[in-house]
This record gives structure tokens, sequence and C-alpha cells, in this order.
């Protein structure tokens, strides 16, 4: 998979057919690195996103909406001072590079007309958005990038705007046949490598698909290529070349054990047609592809404090476990010295003066035993010095036993809480999981005003699922909402889902006091399989019972709860066929 400049220019091709001539309605910056532009005109309402962000840049037109900060950006503010209401004249990509450039007009503060550009920039860690005037200079960007970050170009207020050219590759969309074929014969590499290599804005997909419809050995030495096998490979960039000049692209995704694995422009042939699926536009399917691998990149980002918190704490507490059982084993012991004492009770009065061992008859299995004695005390005081030593361990036993029951509690709460880490898809589901660790004393609840304690506001709902015979099934995100799942939303006849023995969300079906079809029972499995710390597997136990059958024992962490009484099924993780509810 692969951001290429053939997918741009795919979606520029769709943004010049449906905004070009439009006004910008709207300006958001609902995160440091990303645009919402709201266009209206002709093409009705559309939202076009830019983001720069490092690990996904994008670009789409879509209909949904993101939560704004209360007060916007310095650089949302600038664009909405420039922008707001002005005219899209133009969008164009320079070539096959990686570069959207939106040519825009405005009447500045005097009401006189005034072209300004806004250009985004989508080239992995380096990608950016760039607001310039009409002589090509840099207004402002919504990243700064100094002399001391690259020496290649500076992205900073009152710098000359230009693409920086750091590899020599050729402009596909400027070759003729002839010369598409002399950019291949220069390079001594496999063919699809020369491809991607040799021309600007083309992925190693591309390239690969390439190779397979020119029936021609993707990894072959372009040094080892025949004349024909060099003009078939030919034929197709330039049919390529064609296709992006014409705007022709056929958006598809491939799919490899039903998840997305590739996608592109252009029909990826190599693929079978039962393993693909067409879209009517670019945005549909870069919206779909990258809609769950932005999300999760979005929320891992935000995430990234309360997982550090949460591995520290659950690594200080293996550790400490790991200690706590092997001062346990050392208690071990305590027996043998409470028989010492014992028979040196019974027995010792035959014991010589200054012996260092005594032999006796052990009682309790009638063996002989070898009792190690201090000869500079009595055996009357050596065996009080092992009934201490008894008691000392009996009293860590007991100590221990409990403690390492209370340490083993601690590491499953924090199992847990990663595994609520793992589920969130939205900042908002993150404020319970922090909730949580303040409660449990990992965090310091910030104070509110005149020092009073501040909650933040719970907005998360579990997930909500429709069985294909149409039952409700819910899911919790974290260990508040599995308690308020379990025991307030459920009844009694409910049938409530967990992975066995390891930590996952508590999954209800709502029965309607009905009996239930198998199927939905396998459904709700799947769901407590892919919601726990097996997702991914093909095999997960999952235990089942009534809601009635679930207790919660007094004073025990969130979410936790026994049952005596359950059935067990196995099954896989995989949940793409079951319906979800967007509340």
């Amino acid at each position: 998979m692969a951001f290429d400049g053939v997918t741009i220019a795919g979606i520029v091709n769709e943004l010049k057919e449906q905004i070009t001539g439009n006004r910008i309605y709207k300006i958001a910056q609902p995160e440091k690195d990303e645009l919402i532009l709201t266009i209206k005109g002709s093409c009705g309402q559309v939202r076009l996103l830019l983001s720069a962000d490092a690990s996904l840049p994008l670009i789409y037109m879509t209909d949904k909406n993101k939560t704004s900060p209360m007060t916007a950006p310095n650089f949302c503010m600038l664009l909405r001072k420039h922008l707001q209401n002005a005219k899209i004249v133009s969008v164009s990509q320079p070539g096959l590079e990686r570069v959207v450039r939106f040519e825009l007009e405005h009447l500045n503060e005097l009401g006189d007309l005034c072209s300004k550009y806004l250009i985004i920039e989508l080239m992995g860690k380096h990608s950016n958005i760039i607001f310039c005037d009409d002589q090509n200079r840099i207004i402002d960007s919504i990243k700064h990038i100094s002399g001391m970050v690259s020496s290649v170009r500076e992205v900073l207020p009152g710098r000359e705007y230009f693409i920086p050219k750091t590899q020599d590759k050729a402009e596909l969309l400027e070759k003729e046949q002839s010369e598409i074929e002399a950019v291949l014969r220069a390079k001594n590499m496999p063919l699809y490598k020369a491809i991607y290599c040799g021309f600007t804005g083309l992925s190693p997909c591309v390239a690969h698909e390439l190779c397979y419809r020119s029936k021609v050995d993707s990894d072959k030495a372009v040094s080892d290529l025949s004349t024909a096998e060099l003009e078939r490979i030919s034929d197709q960039l330039y049919a390529l070349s064609e296709d992006i000049k014409n705007g022709r692209f056929i958006p598809n995704v491939v799919y490899e054990n039903k998840q997305p694995k590739e996608y592109a422009v252009t029909r990826l042939t190599s693929y079978s047609d039962e393993n693909t699926r067409c879209f009517a536009t670019v945005s549909e399917l870069l919206e779909y592809y990258y809609a769950e691998k932005n999300m999760i990149t979005r929320i891992r980002q935000r995430s990234v404090d309360l997982r550090r918190i949460v591995q520290t704490a659950l690594e200080r507490n293996v550790k400490k476990y790991d200690l706590q059982l092997k001062q346990l084993s050392d208690t071990e012991k305590r027996e043998k010295y409470r028989i010492y004492g014992e028979l040196l009770n019974t027995y010792g009065y035959g014991a010589e003066a200054g012996a260092t061992s005594f032999e006796a008859l052990n009682y309790y299995d009638d063996q002989m035993i070898t009792i190690p004695l201090d000869p500079t005390l009595s055996t009357g005081e050596n065996a009080k010095k092992y009934f201490e030593k008894y008691q000392k361990l009996k009293r860590t036993y007991e100590a221990l036993t409990t403690l390492t029951a209370d340490t083993k509690d601690e590491i499953a709460h924090l199992s847990s809480i990663s595994t609520s880490l793992d589920i969130a898809l939205k900042e908002e589901d993150l404020v319970q999981i922090k909730e949580e660790l303040i409660e449990s004393g990992y965090i310091k609840r910030k104070g509110g005003v005149r020092g009073k304690q501040r909650r933040e506001k719970v907005t998360s709902r579990p997930f909500h699922y429709v069985s294909s015979d149409g039952y409700h099934i819910y899911v919790g995100k974290n260990n508040y909402q599995n308690e308020e799942l379990t025991f307030k939303f459920a009844t009694g006849n409910d049938w409530w889902f967990h992975a066995k023995g390891i930590p996952g969300s508590h999954v209800v079906v709502k029965t309607n006091g009905e009996e239930m079809p198998d199927r939905v029972f396998e459904e709700a499995g799947k769901l407590a399989a892919h919601y726990s710390q097996a997702r991914g597997q093909e095999k997960v136990e999952i235990d089942y019972t009534q809601k009635k059958n679930v207790k919660k024992p007094n004073g025990s962490k969130p979410g936790f709860v026994v049952y005596y009484t359950n059935y067990s099924l196995v099954i896989d993780s995989d949940i793409t066929s079951i319906e979800q509810v967007e509340e």
C-alpha cells in the first residue's frame, strides 16, 4: 500500500471536477497537523480533509466532521482571516509529485481581489500544509521547518516556496514510449525497482502490477530483459500515463484473509476479482481504507502517556510478584523446623552434650531423621531456636500469601487496562481509562477551581452490534463500561460472554426473553474473542453464561467478576461479518 503520486493524481482529478469554482465556507483544525475545509457551491456542501501527519498523510473528500478545539490554533486563525469565503480557482499537481496545490481568490481588507495558494505536501515525515502568497512566498505553514532541521529547504514565513528535488527521477507524464524505455535501460537493478526508482510518483505496488500485466518477471534485472519484454513494459507504463492524463481511474482494494491488503487507483489485475472491491471515487477508497488505520494511529499518539504509566506499573508489579513467589518458596521449610523442635522436645534427653547432630524417629512418617544442632546450645535451646524459625517463617508465609494474591490481582487489573487501551478508538474512550488510573492511584488528579477535584465528562459508550438474527450485542470498552453493562444494563436472562482466563471485554446479548439461535452465540463469542488480549488468533476459548450467574466479589477491582456455572466455546476472532451500529 502506498499513497503515491498516481493515487494523488486520482484525488486531484476528483477535486478538479467537484470543487473548482466553489467557495471555502468553513476552516477547522481538529488536530495539530490536520485541516478540514467545508466547501459550498455547485457541488453542494462537501468537506475536504488535509492531513500532514508524519505517519499517515492524507487528502480526500468526506461527509464526516470532527470536533475542533475550543480555541483555534494560530495557523487556522490565519487561514480564516485570508481564505474565509475564498474561491477555489484551480487544483493542480506538479507532474506526479506527492503535492497538491490549490489556487484561491479572495478579497483583502480593501476589497481588492487577491490570489493565494494552499499547498499540501504528502511526503511521509516531511509532510506539510503551506500557505503562500501570489509571489510564491510562504505566509505560514502548519509545521515550521528551520535550517537546523533540514539542510535542503526551510519552511518559514517569508521564505520562497519550492519543491525540493532530492531524487533524480523522470516525470512519466512527460515521456514518450521510446523515452520511457531509455529511462528503464539506464537502471541496473530488478525491473520492478527500476520502475519506481526511475519515475516520480510510482509505488512498488504499481510497479509489480505493471510487470504482471506485461507478463515479465518483476525480479528480473533490466539488463537481462529482451527487446520484446522492454517494449511490453514500456507499453504498460505509457498506457498508465495516458490513463492518468485522461482521468481514467479505477479505485480498488484487494483483500487477503478478509483484511484489506493493498489499494490502488488503477485496477490490480494480479489479484482475483473475488478478492477485490471497487469504489466509485478515490475519496471513498481512501476514507474506507485509512479510516481504521488513521483512528488507531491517532489514538495511539493520544494514549502514549497512559500506556507508559500502565506498562511501568505492570513491569514493577511483575518483578514484585516474582520476588514474592521466591520468598514464598523459601517459607516451605517452616514445617521442617517445627518437626525438628518437636522431636528434640520428645527425644532430646538422649542427645550428648556438645553434639552437632541428633538422630531421631520422625513419628509423622516413621523414618529416621538427622537434626542439625548448635553444639554451644542445650537440646532445649536448640528446640526453642527451631520453633522461633518456624514461627517467623509461618508469619512470613501468611503475609506473603495475602501479598502475592494482591499483586496477582493488580497485574490482572493492569493487564485489563492495557487491553482497554488497545481497544480504544476515540479520544473520549481514554477518559474512563484515565479515571480508572486516577482512582487506582497511578495518576494524580489535577485540581480544578479553588483546588476542587474535577472529573472529565464521559461521552464514550460501549460498542453496539446487531447479530445476523437481529439481536443487539453490546461490548464494553473498559472496566467501568464492563461493570455498567453487566450489573446495570443487562437483565438476569441476558447472555454474558468473556474470553477465558485473559483480559477482555464483557459482551452482553439482549435476549428480550427469547431463546436465541446458535448463530447469535457464535457471533457474540467472536466479539468477545476480538475485544480481548487474544485478538487476531484463530482459536479462542470463550466462557458464556446468563447474566444472573455473574457476581462481583466485595472490594474487587473494576470489571472483576466471578461465575461458577458456565458453558464454553472455541471460536476465531474475525468480526468482519457482524454489523456495527454507529451510536
